[in-house]
């Protein structure tokens, strides 16, 4: 750009003009901007032979050019993150994780760099997660951060780490809906946070979801007697509201429970995986995702794993096609789904179902891709 406007008098807009006609290639302006750079040099008193050489010189970089300012730096941020990888991984991995909080996807490959460095990432805790992910000190552990629990809002987020911040950790769920008194904190946000995990150490989930109502009214009272200034004989000026929680029992949430929760607000599994329980019948009876290679594109095989994602579109014909996400223990896989094969078991392709697919290996668009033949539901490891 600077060599048009300086040797063939072109204006900033030209030559950006210039710069898109050689990055993309599109030939009729290309054209155009030859003639119009060499035509503009001869003006300036360069020979023609000349303005044609600087040409040849311009259009390589049509494969990507780099100057020296710019490589050099992204080489010092290379060098930067890698220092950073190598020498603060916990820190390192942890503001990574931060810094892509939106992106489930990427998320969850986050995660598992972090499983293959050694490093635990654990889900949301009422005492230890803060509004980000979160190093726990002196441990090789990430905590996730409250920020990333779906429908709890900012305002109670930071309600929660002002209150442990100035009082202490939570010790109780009475004391807990005692000391929040946001106006926030209401049945969605309740609920949201116990199925997510973070009073576990207080409290079991179900007994939690199960009392919710009472529990929001006993909030509700607190805050009154709180804004009404009674006191407890003996807190001096600060307002407390004494009386403990009545909750009535019930049975506990199980284990796919507990990760269907986790799935559902976090948007992956986080402590535990629901297919380890059927690790012995993946590794006899399927093929592993992270073993696809070349060698299997057009050939019939069987993976097993859980689905993960479900995306329909309808066809030209009006029928529902699916493109689903496969994961197994190793890596993960698009399976196209056609028409035909989804009605012959529909209630098959949901998210969270743990199946086996048999179909053909395709590598169309450079990723291998799974054309689904047959669905089978795992029902039992």
């Amino acid at each position: 750009m600077f060599i048009a406007q300086k040797m063939a008098g072109f204006t900033l807009s030209e030559a950006d003009v210039l710069r898109k006609a050689v990055g993309k290639k599109i030939m009729s302006l290309l054209l155009a901007q030859k003639e119009k750079l060499i035509q503009g040099m001869k003006k300036n008193g360069i020979e023609e032979y000349t303005a044609k050489k600087i040409w040849e010189w311009v259009l390589p970089f049509a494969r990507y050019g780099f100057n020296k300012s710019h490589s050099t730096a992204y080489a010092t941020i290379a060098y930067q993150t890698a220092f950073l990888k190598a020498n603060f991984p916990i820190e390192f991995m942890s503001a990574l994780l931060t810094s892509e909080k939106v992106d489930v996807e990427r998320i969850g490959s986050l995660i598992d760099e972090c499983k293959k460095m050694g490093i635990e990432v654990l889900p949301p805790d009422i005492n230890e997660s803060w509004r980000n992910f979160t190093v726990i000190p002196k441990k090789r552990q990430i905590r996730f951060g409250l920020f990333a629990i779906k429908n709890v809002g900012s305002k109670i987020v930071e309600a929660i780490v002002s209150e442990r911040k100035d009082n202490g950790s939570f010790q109780s769920i009475d004391g807990f809906v005692s000391r929040i008194s946001s106006k926030d904190l209401n049945k969605k946000s309740l609920e949201s946070l116990t199925k997510a995990g973070v009073f576990d150490k207080l409290i079991e989930r179900n007994q939690l979801l199960f009392n919710l109502e009472k529990i929001l009214e006993w909030n509700r009272e607190s805050r009154k007697i709180r804004s009404a200034g009674q006191r407890g004989l003996f807190d001096g000026t600060k307002v407390t509201f004494s009386n403990k929680i009545s909750l009535q029992p019930t049975d506990p949430a199980t284990k796919n429970e507990k990760l269907s929760w986790e799935k559902e607000l976090l948007g992956l599994f986080v402590s535990s995986n629901p297919l380890e329980d059927f690790k012995i019948i993946l590794e006899k009876k399927a093929t592993k995702i992270s073993e696809l290679n070349a060698g299997f594109i057009n050939k019939r095989i069987r993976i097993g794993g859980i689905i993960s994602k479900v995306k329909k579109i309808i066809t030209k014909t009006g029928r529902p096609m699916l493109f689903m996400s496969l994961q197994d223990l190793s890596d993960k896989i698009e399976v196209v789904v056609f028409p035909g094969i989804i009605e012959k078991n529909p209630g098959a392709f949901r998210e969270n179902k743990i199946v086996f697919v048999s179909g053909r290996i395709d590598n169309r668009g450079d990723t291998p891709k799974l054309i689904c033949e047959n669905i089978e539901e795992i029902i039992e490891a």
